[in-house]
C-alpha cells in the first residue's frame, strides 16, 4: 500500500477535465422522430415559405376589404355568396366586387379577396350574406412566408433540437437531418467482490450496482453507455479490459483507484499514459481519478457505490454533456434550511445527500457503500471545506437529482 499524493481540490480538478475534454465531431443522420435531444451538425435554411400561400386565419368568407366599408349592425351591407374553400382545397373561382366565398381556417385564399369576414359578423340567407362589421385589408389572413421565408437560416449548426425545431424541419419537407453522434462511454467495474447480474453471489460477494447507475447517468446524458463487463484484480485483466475499452469515446472505471495493495489501476496506467490526477478534496470520492490513455479521457471512481454515483454526478455527467455538444446541465435548485446539526469534513468539499422536510433538510447519507443514500435523497448540498459544522437553521442550497 501507499498513500495519496497531493490532493487537488475540488474546483483545479473540474477545471483540469475542463481543459482536456474536447466535443466530438462525428456526425450521422438520422430520421427527424428520432432526433428530439440530439444536436444539429448542420445549418439548416428554409426551402420553402411557411406558410407557402396567403390563407384563412379564421372561419368565415373571403371578401374584398372595401365591400364591407360602412357596414354595422343597423345598416349592413350584402354580398352575394359565389362559393365555398376548404382547408386543402384549390381555389376554382375569382372574387369579384359584390361577391364573397364561404372560407374555412387554412384554406388558401381565392384570388381577389384581401381579408376574411368573420363568421360571427355576418348572417346567410337565400344565398346572400349580410355583413354586420367591416374588416380591413389583410384582416384575419395568414400571409405567405409570415412565418418562415424561402432561404432564411431557421436552424443554426449546434442546436438543441426540442419538438418545436423538429417541427420547423418538418415544415420544410425534411425527413433526415444530421446530427453529432452520441459518445460512447465505455463502463467498467472492478474487484473481484462485484458480480454480474444474473450469476449466483457468493458470500463475500456483490451485485455490480456502479455499471447500472453511470450507464443511467450516461444515457441522460447524451452518451450511449457500453458495459464491457467487470474487470479482475490482476494488471493483465486491468490492461486487457482498457485497451478493449478504448475504442471507445470515453472511459469510466468504479474501484481499484484507492490505495490498498490490490488498488492496480493507477499503476497500470502511470505507465501507459498520463494520470493527470489521482486524489480529490472532496468526500464522498477522495480516490477520484482522471487520465488519458492513448488520447482517450478515462475516470476511475470509487468502488462505493454512493461514492462512484455522486462523482459520476459531478465529474462524468458534465464530460458527456460537453462531448455531445449539450449545453450544461441546469441542476434544479431550492433554498431550505437546515433541520438539525450537519458536521462538515474540514480539509475536504463534503457533497452530503439530503432529504426535504417542510423546507428542512436532513442527512441522507448512511455511508459510501449504501446506494440508498441517493435513492432515498431528494438532492445534495456542498459544504465548503473550511466548514467544520452547519448549525441547525443554516440556509444552504439543495441541487435536486
Amino acid at each position: 500500500m501507499k498513500p495519496f499524493g497531493a490532493l487537488l481540490s475540488f474546483e483545479e480538478a473540474i477545471r483540469v477535465v475542463e481543459a482536456h475534454i474536447k466535443p466530438i465531431n462525428r456526425t450521422e443522420t438520422i430520421g427527424i422522430d428520432e432526433a428530439v435531444g440530439r444536436v444539429l451538425a448542420e445549418d439548416i435554411a428554409a426551402a420553402l415559405s411557411v406558410p407557402s400561400f396567403d390563407r384563412a386565419a379564421m372561419d368565415g368568407y373571403a371578401v374584398k376589404a372595401k365591400d364591407t366599408f360602412g357596414a354595422g349592425q343597423m345598416k349592413p351591407k350584402t354580398l352575394e355568396l359565389a362559393g365555398e374553400l376548404h382547408a386543402g382545397d384549390a381555389p376554382k373561382k375569382r372574387v369579384i366586387a359584390g361577391q364573397c366565398i364561404q372560407i374555412s381556417t387554412g384554406a388558401m385564399m381565392p384570388p381577389g379577396a384581401d381579408a376574411v369576414l368573420m363568421v360571427e359578423d355576418t348572417e346567410v340567407e337565400n344565398g346572400q350574406v349580410k355583413v354586420f362589421k367591416a374588416v380591413l385589408p389583410g384582416g384575419n389572413v395568414g400571409k405567405m412566408g409570415e412565418d418562415i421565408r424561402e432561404g432564411e437560416g431557421v436552424l443554426a449548426k449546434g442546436t438543441l433540437l426540442n419538438a418545436g425545431k423538429v417541427g420547423v424541419l418538418a415544415s420544410q419537407g425534411i425527413q433526415q437531418v444530421k446530427v453529432y453522434a452520441q459518445p460512447k462511454v465505455a463502463i467498467m467495474p472492478s474487484g473481484e467482490e462485484v458480480v454480474e447480474l444474473g450469476k449466483k453471489l457468493k458470500p463475500s460477494q456483490l451485485y455490480d450496482i456502479n455499471s447500472h447507475t453511470v450507464a443511467a447517468i450516461v444515457r441522460e446524458n447524451g452518451g450511449v453507455p457500453v458495459r464491457l463487463g467487470v474487470v479482475g484484480d490482476t494488471r493483465e485483466d486491468i490492461k486487457a479490459k482498457v485497451s478493449q475499452s478504448l475504442k471507445n469515446d470515453l472511459v469510466v472505471i468504479s474501484g481499484g483507484s484507492s490505495v490498498g495493495e490490490r488498488d492496480l489501476l493507477v499503476g497500470v496506467l502511470e505507465g501507459w499514459g498520463e494520470v493527470l490526477f489521482h486524489g480529490i478534496q472532496v468526500r464522498p470520492g477522495k480516490p477520484t481519478l482522471f487520465a488519458l490513455i492513448e488520447g482517450k479521457p478515462l475516470f476511475g471512481m470509487p468502488g462505493y457505490p454512493t461514492s462512484c454515483l455522486i462523482n459520476s454526478y459531478l465529474f462524468v455527467l458534465p464530460t458527456i454533456r460537453k462531448m455531445a455538444h449539450l449545453p450544461p446541465r441546469k441542476g434544479e435548485t431550492v433554498q431550505a434550511r437546515t433541520g438539525r446539526r450537519i458536521p462538515g469534513s474540514v480539509g475536504r468539499k463534503q457533497f452530503l445527500t439530503v432529504t426535504i422536510q417542510n423546507g428542512e433538510v436532513f442527512s441522507a447519507f448512511k455511508e459510501s457503500g449504501a446506494i440508498t443514500s441517493i435513492a432515498n435523497a431528494d438532492g445534495y448540498i456542498a459544504i465548503e471545506q473550511n466548514v467544520d459544522m452547519l448549525e441547525k437553521g443554516t440556509p444552504v442550497t439543495v441541487t435536486l437529482f
